[in-house]
């Protein structure tokens, strides 16, 4: 016979680490997931390589490069509570390490790309002489290049 007390235990331990990873999980790794969790380790990695290549061109943090107006379709219009539901993926363990290691990516693999898109969209800025890099769906390029 299960004991509704234990059973209960268990939901509570577990809805306090999923409140305790959405505290600790930024705007970065929710980026990453809402941007490219379909596209396996290398593509999250390529992804989170182009927001800090950005945010070392514009001297600023990844997370303002992630908040800008119309960078990231995931932002728009919504908040951090919003995308939560994205830590519950089995990509989260490795969007949350992607956030946390951000300087150890190798940003050449990608020609130090900063912008990107998917390949179903066709972007103003898309600049196929400036292309860098594709895995997936995403074709990234180096707009910046100075």
């Amino acid at each position: 016979m299960k004991s509704k007390v234990g059973s209960r235990f268990v939901q509570l331990t577990i809805g306090l680490i999923c409140a305790s990873q959405t505290a600790k999980a930024g705007i970065v790794a929710l980026t990453i997931l809402a941007e490219s969790q379909s596209e396996g380790k290398s593509g999250m990695a390529a992804v989170a390589a182009c927001i800090y290549q950005r945010s070392l061109n514009r001297k600023i943090t990844p997370e303002q490069v992630c908040l800008q107006p119309k960078q990231f379709s995931c932002w728009n219009g919504k908040t951090k509570a919003d995308l939560a539901h994205l830590l519950k993926l089995p990509q989260a363990k490795t969007a949350l390490w992607l956030e946390a290691n951000l300087h150890r990516l190798n940003r050449a693999k990608i020609g130090y790309a900063d912008h990107y898109h998917a390949d179903y969209v066709k972007p103003y800025w898309a600049d196929k002489t400036k292309k860098t890099f594709t895995i997936g769906q995403h074709i990234f390029y180096r707009l910046n290049t100075q």
